[in-house]
C-alpha cells in the first residue's frame, strides 16, 4: 500500500477522512467508525505526553481535526514510557494491553508518516523510551 508521503500532494493537503482510511486499512479496522474512535483516543492520550515546538509542529502537518485532538489535552508533567502509555491507554478505554498496543501503533504509523523522519526524531528524542516501535520504528539503545 502506498504511504500518505507518497502522494503528489504535500501533508498539509491530507484530509482526516483520507487519514482515517490508512488507519481503518493499515489497523484492519471492519468500520470507518472503529477506526475513528481509535484515533481519536490514541491522539488524545498522545497529546498529554507532548510539549513544545514538537506538539506544536507535529500539529501542524496534521489534519485539522487530529490536531485539534492532539492539542486539546494538557501535557502530563511527567510523560510515560511507551509501555506504561499503552497500558496506560489499556486501562483509561478498557481493553487489553495487546489490542490497545495494535491500536497505538495503527494511529501512531500514519501520524510518523505525516510527521516525517525529521520531526519523528524530535518527537522521539523528547518522549521517554519504547515510543520508536510504536511509531514503527526499530529503537536502537546503545550497549553499556
Amino acid at each position: 500500500m502506498r504511504t500518505l508521503r507518497d502522494t503528489t500532494r504535500s501533508t498539509a493537503d491530507v484530509t482526516y477522512d483520507q487519514m482515517l482510511e490508512k488507519i481503518r486499512y493499515d489497523g484492519a479496522y471492519p468500520t470507518r467508525e472503529r477506526a475513528e474512535t481509535v484515533t481519536e483516543v490514541v491522539l488524545s492520550a498522545l497529546g498529554r505526553q507532548l510539549s513544545g515546538d514538537e506538539r506544536v509542529d507535529l500539529a501542524a502537518h496534521l489534519p485539522t481535526r487530529a490536531a485539534r485532538l492532539l492539542t486539546a489535552e494538557i501535557p502530563s508533567p511527567t510523560p510515560l514510557t511507551g509501555w506504561s502509555f499503552v497500558k496506560d491507554l489499556a486501562a483509561r478505554t478498557g481493553g487489553t494491553p495487546a489490542t490497545t498496543r495494535w491500536d497505538t501503533g495503527a494511529v501512531l504509523v500514519t501520524i510518523a508518516d505525516l510527521a516525517g523522519p525529521a520531526l519523528l526524531d524530535r518527537i522521539l528524542a523528547q518522549l521517554p523510551a519504547g515510543y520508536a516501535l510504536l511509531f514503527g520504528r526499530a529503537e536502537l539503545i546503545q550497549a553499556a
